[in-house]
């Protein structure tokens, strides 16, 4: 989330509006009312509606991580953002805005931490509902976290942040007490965690992410992002702001590479600050330079940093969403990314954070249009704007394909845009689960990454029916048979996926089974399918909702899978049905004829 974003004056509001229809009808996608759009609104007690998925539990914030009076109610005109920033000026509230609000999540042997922009939680989700077992006060924003065995990472950004995580924040342009970086906590103690390290960095963190040495297993590298302004030289000596025609040795355009010897942690520090956005005669500001783009004049962001950035170590690559572009890293060097590829698209306001699909042949980028707290999924907004572009990978080269957004009309007091999401394993399929803000939980299939669709959803109504106040949810993650949504305001949810005519219950079982002892979203790992019955049948699940679909061919494979859930071997029949297969695979295409290579590969080991 990106709060210097909102303060958009009202004439630039209504010139986005008044582009709307145009951008929607080019995105060939409606966004409409449906259950989810006239839900009542409260804090404790907001309506709610399901499809695809039910809620499970759902907590209030930990105890010192709640206040109504931090709430925030974003200015919504240009008069309310001049009286709101005359009154931070003169007589600042108690909380600033997001000062308590819940953020990123990461999880490692059975514990779910939580960030907040008031220091962070982790929750035992070994068994049964989230139990809360840690809760570390420790300010500065933006608060996300991610783990690595008993180390955790914690991005700090404003400068409030102290280095000795004190709560009395850190006046002046200079202070020599103020933390604005990466902290690195022990918490092979949940009883009493440590801070053992604070990199500093130039422009904060906003994000970071965790990248493994392929060489080297005691070494850890840290992606990180800021997106804040850059600290005064007196602050931090190798800090300097300007435009690179001016000041070529300025910290904007550049990401932070941090060193972590996992044997000295404490010793971490800054190895790299690589120019991964010059161009080809080494400019450094050499992509997009941000200001008014495409036909309905949208304002875009300059591509001076990176949002986020998403690490696929398996395959050597990652993807930067990074506010103007979205680039491909080659990080097989994880010390010196260079960059690969890069797109741009005018209907791209603020390229915010990217998933790789399984294959890692595909890239959804998200737009954080409005930065994160505007009414952004209103019937009259842009169905190309504050949405999913779905880019494909060729030859080490992105493409953009296609453009999905919430198709549900949300209402004018619910902060909606896209956010941060991952994977969902379900074997044949793309599937991505993301939050959405007060457009609350979806599932994405874009299997076709021409004809992206939601498959499954959970939402909450407004916060206040009447104000538009921040919440919803901020990311939405399936780790270990679960999705985890934490919710800004109102705690942590757990959604469990349910049966239907779009996702079955063998598709399920089979993602379940994926289980991992650490994840951190922006750092994918590739998963992998056991051969058993219910990852054969959820394959066959899907050839049979395909038009067209060899009736006789899968009602063999569905008998084949019954007499491997009873326990019987049938070697010839296995055999014969893997070259069946096999024939039917040669005359297929897209996504079926992966499907039925991979049945054929089964039921051959089975015969085998």
């Amino acid at each position: 989330m990106n709060v210097r974003s909102l303060l958009l004056s009202s004439v630039a509001a209504l010139g986005l509006a008044l582009a709307a229809t145009a951008a929607a009808a080019q995105a060939g996608q409606t966004i409409q009312a449906d259950a989810r759009t006239a839900l009542s609104g409260g804090l404790r007690d907001a309506g709610q509606a399901a499809s695809g998925m039910v809620l499970e539990s759902s907590l209030e914030p930990a105890p010192g991580f709640f206040d109504p009076e931090a709430l925030f109610a974003p200015p919504q005109t240009e008069a309310e953002g001049e009286a709101y920033a005359a009154r931070m000026r003169d007589n600042p509230p108690r909380y600033g805005p997001l000062a308590l609000a819940n953020t990123d999540m990461a999880i490692s042997n059975g514990r779910l931490f939580v960030g907040n922009f008031n220091g962070f939680n982790a929750y035992d989700i070994s068994s049964g509902p989230p139990r809360l077992v840690m809760s570390v006060v420790c300010p500065g924003g933006q608060g996300d976290v991610s783990v690595h065995g008993n180390l955790l990472f914690m991005s700090v950004e404003q400068n409030r942040g102290r280095l000795d995580c004190g709560t009395s924040g850190a006046e002046g342009d200079v202070n020599a007490e103020r933390f604005r970086g990466v902290r690195i906590f022990d918490i092979s103690d949940l009883n009493a965690p440590r801070q053992i390290a604070a990199v500093q960095t130039c422009r904060g963190s906003h994000t970071h992410t965790l990248v493994p040495d392929p060489t080297d297993p005691r070494s850890l590298y840290v992606y990180n992002q800021g997106t804040s302004g850059v600290r005064k030289t007196g602050e931090l000596a190798i800090c300097s702001d300007g435009q690179p025609d001016t000041n070529p040795d300025t910290a904007l355009f550049s990401i932070d590479v941090i060193k972590v010897n996992l044997d000295r942690p404490q010793d971490a520090a800054i190895v790299n600050r690589p120019r991964i956005f010059a161009d080809a005669s080494g400019r450094v500001a050499g992509l997009w330079r941000g200001g008014a783009a495409g036909l309905a004049s949208q304002r875009t962001a300059q591509t001076n940093q990176c949002h986020d950035i998403t690490v696929y170590p398996e395959i050597g690559l990652a993807a930067g969403a990074c506010s103007g572009n979205g680039i491909l890293l080659d990080i097989s060097d994880p010390q010196n990314p260079t960059r690969l590829s890069d797109i741009f698209d005018p209907d791209m306001a603020y390229w915010h954070s990217a998933t790789f699909n399984n294959a890692g042949d595909k890239v959804v980028f998200t737009d954080e249009w409005g930065g994160g707290i505007g009414a952004r999924c209103q019937a009259t907004d842009p169905a190309t704007w504050g949405a999913n572009m779905v880019a494909t990978i060729d030859n080490r080269t992105l493409t953009g394909r296609s453009f999905h957004k919430l198709p549900s009309a949300q209402g004018a007091t619910e902060n909606c845009v896209a956010h941060n999401g991952n994977l969902i394993p379900v074997p044949g399929r793309d599937l991505m689960v993301q939050a959405w803000y007060q457009g609350g939980v979806s599932v994405m299939d874009f299997t076709d990454p021409l004809k992206p669709v939601e498959i499954a959803w959970f939402d909450r109504g407004p916060i206040d029916a009447d104000k538009l106040i921040v919440g919803g949810s901020w990311s939405a993650y399936w780790l270990n048979g679960r999705i985890y949504s934490s919710e800004i305001a109102r705690g942590l949810d757990v959604l469990k996926l349910v049966p239907g005519d779009q996702l079955s219950a063998a598709e399920i079982a089979a993602a379940e089974s994926v289980m991992a002892d650490e994840i951190n979203p922006q750092t994918q790992t590739r998963f992998a399918f056991a051969d058993h019955p219910d990852v054969a049948e959820a394959y066959l699940d899907q050839l049979a909702r395909a038009p067209g679909a060899d009736t006789a061919l899968n009602d063999r494979i569905r008998a084949a899978v019954g007499q491997w859930r009873a326990g019987r071997a049938d070697r010839r029949g296995s055999a014969a049905l893997a070259t069946a297969l096999t024939a039917a695979a040669d005359k297929a295409t897209g996504a079926d004829k992966g499907r039925m290579t991979a049945l054929a590969a089964m039921f051959g080991r089975r015969a085998g």
